[in-house]
């Protein structure tokens, strides 16, 4: 079937969107402020939506939606904060209108030594932990029928994680940290929930897809790096993709209606793409989704009615 989508690695965002009329639609996207974020949400804005931009801070998240046009509502929304995801959800509940897609895009990467918060490594965290409380709150709100959920992996899923998938013994780091690996074991996670969530939804055929954007220039992404590895990433960067071509798969999944019925895939380049083979072990994803429900449930407020069923 995605034989026949017309979009490839130099595709960006405004063309795997262009000539959809997206009027009416309402997109959540995380991590708005810049990078693959913002370019998502520009395009998305460009062509009708109304996309709720969430970031850090909403100072941040404001100045982002101001530029993105009128169509934009800026959240604050910080993803090491249980308590702040549990807001921002509410306050999306509080619209009291579905939702056509939520683009889970906010991301933390290599942090040159450990950090953590509830016990938890802080790539985990936020890249994982904090989208997983985000996107279960807001799912109930997601059209049945015609919603999607996309989960922003990355390569580093495949390639860096460890080699057991998820290392449930050492989530706080404190056995042995290392940048990398906690960063693919975080980017798998992505992968893994989407996965398990697809599952969940189907019944109400709300499509659930991640991806891997590829590498990409000016996402901001590499600002941890310690000085020797941003040297060789900053000699890599004139084989990455401009961050116009890199938020193309996100656009493409979060509201073009060529991929309509497709789920619990993992796309690149706007393709179909093999992740890694773990994707397919229903065991370990089930497993994560229990331990990441009670690392969710140990440390947020819950929010009522956060599972209200959607048109």
């Amino acid at each position: 079937m995605t034989n026949s989508i017309p979009f490839g690695a130099r595709s960006t965002a405004d063309q795997v969107l262009a000539g959809i009329d997206l009027t009416g639609k309402r997109i959540v996207v995380t991590g708005c402020s810049s990078g693959l974020g913002f370019e998502t949400m520009n395009a998305l804005a460009a062509n009708g939506a109304h996309v709720i931009g969430l970031a850090r801070s909403f100072a941040d998240a404001n100045l982002a939606c101001r530029k993105a046009g009128p169509f934009c509502i800026p959240l604050a929304c910080d993803l090491a904060d249980l308590n702040s995801v549990a807001e921002a959800a509410a306050v999306i509940h509080a619209l009291q209108s579905p939702l056509d897609a939520v683009v889970a895009n906010a991301g933390i990467a290599q942090l040159p030594t450990l950090r953590t918060r509830y016990d938890i490594e802080l790539q985990f965290l936020v890249n994982h932990v904090g989208h997983f409380a985000l996107v279960n709150e807001l799912s109930g709100q997601v059209r049945s029928g015609t919603g999607r959920i996309v989960i922003v992996s990355g390569a580093a899923g495949i390639h860096r994680a460890p080699v057991e998938g998820i290392m449930f013994d050492n989530l706080d780091g404190g056995r042995f940290y290392e940048p990398a690996t906690f960063y693919g074991q975080s980017k798998l996670a992505n992968a893994l929930f989407a996965k398990e969530l697809a599952r969940r939804l189907s019944d109400r055929g709300v499509a659930v897809n991640s991806l891997d954007p590829g590498a990409t220039r000016g996402t901001g992404i590499d600002r941890n790096l310690r000085p020797r590895a941003r040297v060789f990433r900053g000699a890599l960067k004139m084989f990455a993709k401009p961050v116009q071509r890199g938020a193309a798969t996100q656009a493409l999944l979060a509201a073009s209606p060529s991929i309509g019925g497709i789920s619990g895939e993992y796309w690149s380049n706007c393709r179909i793409a093999e992740g890694n083979p773990l994707l397919q072990d229903a065991g370990l994803a089930a497993r994560l989704w229990e331990t990441t429900s009670d690392i969710v449930a140990r440390h947020s407020v819950p929010i009522a009615g956060a599972m209200l069923e959607a048109a």
